[in-house]
């Protein structure tokens, strides 16, 4: 079903929220995988766990990996990830958290056209 002239590469774009139950947890796992990997050198190491140490957020960063979510798709390679973690003020009752607003904007622009 391709063509040429499409790209037979995707951006699929994935938000999650996060409740953190046990921040100690997260700390613990974060420094476990570091510890774990053999071909960190010794500078970036430190580095590493002072920050998973210092912020929760960026513990949990170590440990999730956008591989992880697509190593198991059948005829996916990963070509590029970036990902990135930080706290946020999260009210599920806001109006600003709503997950389907994206999906109502184009919803609506094909009710105007259709």
């Amino acid at each position: 079903m391709s063509t040429p002239e499409t790209s037979q590469f995707v951006r699929l774009r994935v938000e999650l929220v996060l409740e953190i139950d046990d921040a100690d947890a997260v700390t613990r796992a974060a420094l476990g995988r570091i510890g774990d990997d053999e071909d960190m050198p010794a500078d970036e190491r430190a580095h590493a766990e002072g920050a998973v140490t210092e912020d929760t957020a960026e513990a949990l960063a170590y440990l999730v990996d956008p591989f992880d979510l697509v190593s198991e798709v059948p005829g996916v390679e990963l070509a590029q990830a970036s990902w990135s973690s930080e706290p946020i003020d999260y009210d599920p009752d806001s109006p600003d958290w709503d997950i389907d607003e994206d999906d109502a904007d184009e919803g609506d622009e094909e009710d105007v056209r259709g």
